[in-house]
């Protein structure tokens, strides 16, 4: 389970995961229990996963999940061990099963068990402002500071020596030790997942949680959205200028440097020593190497390998950026 935080309501027999997806016709798959719904890396033989692109292949040739939700032209990639489940649409049906694992994912409804800080156990601990608001199964380590009419929402740990500005909202978060979260920023709420529909948009369920691993700034104005199937995570030693967004899933490496107002779409992956020039885009399902700079504008579309300094529309190496602007 990626979120210690919401509540499992499984496990659930197959035939009755079969069942929310109106298949009837996979007999031999009913003698089994499954236990949660994971991605293709973090599953288990207990788990259901999801594959639905073949960018994902290396990950699903070796998943250890005992079932599949996916298309049948992706079936012979799974492993034998790994038993497939043919629908339509793959990440609408994953929504729909983890829904029925994780039910409290799906909304962002404000925390109605918070108190004032004044009532709790921090009130002698954290150096703290005025209208600070603290909700359930909140952890608070020494040495910390909180700003004016923050709110640290239920299911919160926040180590040592840590900064929470004025403004700010957390929740289902893990913040490591000398972290600074400056004004208005808002952390851990669900990231942008639906699926357009005429009548009724579906939303998908976000049941990872936000990592910032030791020593990160965050600027002010900030937003950093919890994954759906897996986690968010901000490296060691990482520094987030203002009002830059960062999707669901997104894995930022240690050592980055991050502009003001760039953005990242769901489920990117950087490496460590990463430089982001302000104003970039960075689409989603992308890797980005090493020791990589991307000029400030730019567009990313597309992997970047490590070592590669980069820029423009769509980004591509800096000095054929230059040659061509000349």
């Amino acid at each position: 389970m990626i979120n210690p935080f919401f509540k499992n309501k499984g496990p659930f027999k197959i035939e009755e995961i079969l069942g929310f997806l109106n298949i009837n016709n996979v007999l031999h798959y009913k003698e089994s229990v499954v236990f949660d719904v994971k991605d293709l890396v973090s599953a288990s033989n207990k788990d259901i996963t999801f594959f639905h692109s073949k960018k994902y292949e290396s990950a699903a040739s070796i998943t250890k999940a005992a079932y599949c939700i996916t298309t049948k032209q992706l079936f012979s990639i799974l492993p034998k061990s790994c038993k497939p489940i043919e629908v339509d649409n793959v990440l609408l049906s994953t929504a729909q099963i983890t829904k029925k694992f994780y039910p409290e994912a799906v909304t962002d409804d404000f925390d109605s068990h918070v108190e004032n800080i004044e009532k709790t156990s921090f009130h002698k601990n954290v150096n703290h402002g005025q209208n600070i608001l603290i909700g359930q199964n909140v952890k608070i380590g020494t040495g910390c500071l909180i700003g004016h009419n923050s709110i640290i929402e239920s299911n919160v740990i926040i180590g040592d020596n840590c900064s929470i500005g004025s403004n700010v909202i957390i929740r289902n978060a893990l913040l490591k030790n000398n972290i600074s979260i400056l004004d208005g920023c808002i952390i851990g709420k669900k990231g942008f997942g639906f699926f357009p529909n005429k009548n009724d948009n579906i939303r998908y369920p976000h049941i990872g949680i936000i990592i910032i691993e030791d020593n990160c700034e965050i600027g002010c104005g900030s937003t950093i959205d919890r994954g759906s199937l897996s986690n968010t995570v901000i490296g060691k030693n990482t520094y987030i200028d203002n009002q830059v967004h960062i999707a669901h899933n997104n894995k930022i490496g240690e050592n980055c440097i991050i502009a003001g107002q760039v953005g990242f779409a769901g489920s990117s992956t950087l490496g460590n020593n990463v430089m982001i020039g302000g104003q970039a885009g960075i689409s989603g399902h992308l890797k980005i190497g090493n020791n990589v700079q991307i000029g400030g504008g730019s567009g990313v579309i597309k992997n970047i390998s490590d070592n590669s300094k980069v820029m423009g529309y769509p980004a591509r190496n800096i000095k054929k950026f230059i040659k061509d602007n000349k």
